[in-house]
């Protein structure tokens, strides 16, 4: 019953990581709003300009963007880590040592 219980507590942080995640990228896309600013900030990320200029460009909602290839290649998890977003999970396993 424990190691379900921990299972499903591993499943579930990593899916919310997940989602958070997501909504991160949402939340920078949506805090770029020119399509300017947008291309700007993809170059700065690393991404070619000619993507860069139609990715900014795209008619998709700002939460398609944030789970397509646009900022799920740019906007990465060791990125966020680096800005201070620390993933529940890795926090879990951190202030819980004797249940990994």
């Amino acid at each position: 019953m424990n190691n379900y219980r921990l299972a499903s507590i591993h499943l579930k942080l990593q899916t919310l990581d997940k989602w958070q995640r997501a909504r991160l990228r949402y939340c920078i896309w949506h805090d770029w709003k020119k399509p300017e600013r947008k291309r700007k900030n993809l170059i700065r990320l690393g991404l070619e300009k000619g993507l860069a200029y139609a990715f900014s460009r795209t008619r998709m909602g700002g939460w398609a963007v944030a789970q397509s290839p646009i900022l799920f290649t740019t906007v990465t998890p060791s990125r966020l880590r680096r800005k201070g977003y620390e993933s529940m999970l890795s926090y879990y396993l951190k202030t819980h040592p004797q249940i990994q």
